[in-house]
């Protein structure tokens, strides 16, 4: 499996990206996504949802199952991305590139609490 170094990780498999404005691109990982199979819908949250950590904010619908997607910090919403809603086939082709939404967080302390590349690779054995 395939998790970039540059990127931190949840324990509930969705990879995070700090952007130069501190805010919090968020997607889900290559595991994630292979776990699932055909992804065929998304529901993304509302932008200026104010979130806590770890709770449920989105829905990923494979055709295999359902599964929440959790925000791996507090914070609010900023931004989504109504493409990948619109073609949610992207997440199996390219899960690092196909972010589902923003979060500027409450804490930058908060990212301290998540995994780098080599931890989340080990927390899969």
């Amino acid at each position: 499996m395939n998790h970039p170094d540059n990127l931190r990780y949840t324990d509930t498999h969705e990879w995070v990206r700090v952007e130069q404005d501190g805010t919090v691109v968020v997607g889900i990982t290559d595991h994630a996504q292979d776990a699932l199979g055909d992804v065929v819908f998304l529901q993304l949250p509302d932008v200026g949802r104010a979130v806590a950590r770890n709770e449920a904010m989105a829905v990923i619908e494979s055709v295999k199952s359902a599964s929440d997607i959790h925000a791996p910090v507090a914070g609010t919403v900023t931004a989504v991305n109504t493409e990948v809603a619109d073609k949610p086939e992207t997440v199996n082709q390219s899960p690092y590139e196909a972010w589902m939404f923003v979060i500027k967080p409450d804490s930058a302390a908060e990212l301290d609490g998540l995994l780098n590349a080599a931890d989340y690779s080990s927390s899969l054995d």
